[in-house]
């Protein structure tokens, strides 16, 4: 479980949260392991209300609350709180439904690093229930979307370890390895 893993002192979860509380005092953990509600104290936990369908399920059911979120994808430890500050920031300058950086990904974009507005929650559960999909497929179905330009973004750090994720043992060893680098 990627996010339980330690980078440093510090499990990666605890440092995505510590970002997530520069922006906004309330965290929520959207995850279906039966074991989550001990993962974090005094943090709510959601589970997935379509299983077996992906991320955007989760995305989903942090939004059932009717209200806007920060997504951040518990694997990435080296997101910082100004980033997710400005995310949030264009997204509301900007009147979008999402604010979702631009990046060098597979897909050009982190959908696990964004902001929703609650009114993306509608559109989410139609794509929910007609199967699912990407997270680009549903952004697709959102009417504002703010990308966030690749210049916005490096302006708080190197994007590819602002955006860096922990999905295999390499990638671990990598993240620790960076970390050693940097202290």
């Amino acid at each position: 479980m990627k996010g339980l893993e330690h980078v440093g002192r510090t499990r990666i979860i605890d440092r995505v949260v510590s970002a997530i509380k520069m922006v906004t005092p309330d965290v929520v953990l959207s995850a279906n392991h039966e074991d989550a509600p001990m993962w974090l104290e005094n943090v709510a936990v959601v589970a997935d209300k379509s299983t077996g369908i992906g991320g955007i399920a989760g995305i989903h059911a942090a939004l059932s609350s009717g209200r806007d979120v920060i997504v951040v994808a518990w694997d990435m430890p080296f997101v910082t709180g100004d980033l997710l500050q400005v995310i949030v920031s264009e997204g509301v300058e900007h009147g979008a439904d999402a604010a979702v950086p631009r990046s060098d990904s597979p897909f050009g974009v982190e959908p696990f690093c964004a902001w929703y507005t609650a009114r993306a929650l509608a559109p989410m559960g139609r794509c929910l229930a007609e199967g699912g999909g990407s997270a680009r497929d549903l952004l697709a179905r959102l009417p504002r979307v703010r990308y966030i330009p690749r210049s916005v973004t490096a302006r708080f750090g190197d994007p590819h370890l602002l955006f860096f994720s922990v999905n295999t043992a390499e990638d671990l060893a990598r993240a620790r390895a960076i970390l050693d680098t940097a202290q």
